[in-house]
């Protein structure tokens, strides 16, 4: 895979991330629960700049996120907390989440041995913010 493939992913990733993580939050009331989320919608954040600044370097633009997996994500949460919106539903949709963020990432990895170092440092990130942010929220299951 090129770097180019990496960057769309990671950034595929880090908007179904954010959207998920407001959508979550939007169910929630504990304040310290929230305040998780707040600290790792930053996260987020933080990946998303580093992504669309390499984007910037190489003269491209990230693909748009497909509207079916926007609609399965928002579909899933919708479906998961209808009857259950406890902090341990709601992390372990965050957790289930970030789990299949950390397979597709190593994936990459394993596929892109040509990928250049800068390229693997951003999705090298992008896991460990993912391994971090489900130790993060096993205290709420």
């Amino acid at each position: 895979m090129d770097n180019l493939t990496i960057l769309n992913e990671v950034h595929k990733g880090v908007c179904m991330g954010k959207d998920s993580i407001a959508m979550v939050g939007e169910k929630s009331s504990d304040a310290n629960f929230r305040d998780e989320l707040t600290y790792q919608y930053n996260q987020y954040q933080e990946t998303e700049k580093r992504v669309d600044q390499k984007f910037e370097e190489i003269g491209e633009i990230p693909d748009d996120t497909p509207m079916g997996q926007k609609i399965m994500g928002w579909s899933g949460i919708q479906f998961n907390t209808m009857n259950d919106k406890s902090n341990s539903q709601l992390s372990e949709l965050l957790i289930q989440g970030y789990d299949m963020g950390i397979i597709k990432g190593v994936k990459l990895l394993n596929q892109s041995p040509e990928a250049s170092d800068d390229v693997k440092d951003i999705l090298n990130g992008f896991i460990a913010f993912q391994e971090n942010s489900i130790h993060r929220l096993k205290k709420f299951l």
